[in-house]
């Protein structure tokens, strides 16, 4: 790897439960507000969990025909739509790059489930002649890159990274290796999901993985809080441009700020729990250190994992203390938007990496809400309640996955 090219984050789209740009996203993360509601899409009568993080007050008509629209998963649409947002924010079709230096990674948790479950309700009640002929290329994950390469015309790397809530960290970090490695000069990367669904939550539901707070749908995602009870299922978005450092310079490029590093481990332990030694993700988060050649007190802000769950929650903190050391630990400042977001599955790494370029860019942090009553095993700084002012040089997102899979970014101001 060529440590000579260094990455600058030149774009940045989303859509998300906060907000449908990422403007309307970040004014939302700083007023600490959550986006999680009552499931409008299905009758949620006979299920533990009637509540999540639904993309709210978007015209799809607006950006996709509605011909084209019904040939498409809504990953698919969501990722289309943040790609636009984050193509035309970096200027990179007007760059004067080739299309073949191009490339597109982005992935998807676990593709297309509304459209798979579609098909096969159908199935049941009209038999084998009505699968649709679009079924397959509608469920795949690799269709999205795909798409977004079509309508850009970029011939470069193109391809999905499959880690389920690690996904977009796994694909920004995948793309950030090509631009160092010469085999390409842009890439557009992150992750998109839309699993709100019937399969989606009755799926997660049956593993006791979500919170059933249901009297209080935006207090139920309450990440390091004593009192939760399980994560919030959200979809959505989050792109980047990342472009190879002396390009975005000399075509005087807005360079929100350089993403320098990337670590990857996995716990090889269990399916879905963590290990409880944490010493996957600290060596992840080590790893990615390491690799922008920073050292722990170089850290002043960490986007957590932090899913409100009790395992994850308590198993990051003690990850941050390995990594970073315990002094360290507790004086980084640390916040997980998945408390206003929900959990986004694959997309969820795509939307924290624009917090921590939009957090260096703008030097203040957003905070984790529904904090009120502190955990003994999660006894960090976490930013409870209220966005702080702060002076961020260097910043890690870490993201887990289920299959044991951690993945961590560093960012740094330019």
């Amino acid at each position: 790897m060529s440590q000579n090219r260094k990455v600058a984050v030149t774009g940045l789209g989303i859509l998300s439960p906060v907000g449908n740009t990422v403007a309307e996203f970040w004014q939302a993360l700083l007023a600490g507000k959550s986006g999680i509601g009552p499931i409008t899409r299905f009758d949620t009568t006979s299920f533990a969990t009637k509540f999540a993080g639904e993309i709210k007050n978007l015209d799809m008509d607006a950006f996709i025909p509605r011909k084209e629209q019904r040939h498409m998963d809504p990953f698919c649409q969501y990722g289309i739509v943040a790609a636009r947002e984050a193509v035309a924010d970096s200027g990179i079709k007007e760059s004067g790059l080739p299309p073949e230096r191009i490339g597109v990674i982005v992935g998807s948790g676990v593709g297309g489930l509304p459209v798979m479950q579609a098909q096969w309700t159908n199935y049941m009640a009209r038999g084998v002649s009505r699968f649709s002929p679009f079924m397959i290329p509608q469920m795949i994950s690799n269709i999205l890159p795909g798409f977004i390469a079509i309508e850009n015309g970029f011939k470069g790397p193109n391809f999905s990274v499959v880690s389920a809530c690690a996904t977009a960290t796994h694909s920004i970090g995948v793309a950030f290796d090509a631009i160092r490695a010469g085999r390409a000069d842009a890439m557009v990367t992150g992750g998109a999901e839309g699993a709100v669904c019937e399969l989606g939550i009755g799926g997660f539901n049956s593993m006791k993985a979500l919170s059933t707070r249901n009297d209080d749908p935006q207090g139920a995602s309450r990440p390091f809080d004593r009192d939760r009870d399980g994560f919030v299922l959200s979809e959505g978005a989050g792109i980047l441009v990342l472009e190879e450092m002396e390009h975005a310079k000399a075509r005087g490029a807005r360079i929100y700020c350089e993403l320098a590093g990337f670590g990857a481990t996995d716990d090889a332990y269990h399916i879905t729990a963590p290990d409880a030694t944490s010493v996957g993700p600290a060596n992840g988060m080590k790893l990615a250190l390491e690799d922008a050649e920073l050292s722990p007190a170089d850290i002043d802000y960490i986007n957590a994992h932090g899913t409100s769950t009790h395992l994850n929650d308590a198993g990051e903190t003690r990850a941050i203390k390995m990594a970073l050391g315990e002094a360290d630990a507790r004086r980084v400042a640390i916040s997980s938007t998945k408390s206003m977001t929900g959990h986004m599955l694959g997309a969820t790494g795509g939307a924290e990496s624009i917090v921590c370029a939009l957090v260096l860019t703008h030097s203040v942090i957003p905070p984790t809400i529904n904090y009120h009553t502190p955990d003994p095993e999660c006894d960090l700084d976490y930013v409870p309640n209220t966005a702080r002012e702060a002076r961020v040089r260097a910043c890690l997102s870490n993201n887990l996955g289920f299959g044991g899979h951690n993945a961590t970014l560093c960012f740094k101001a330019v």
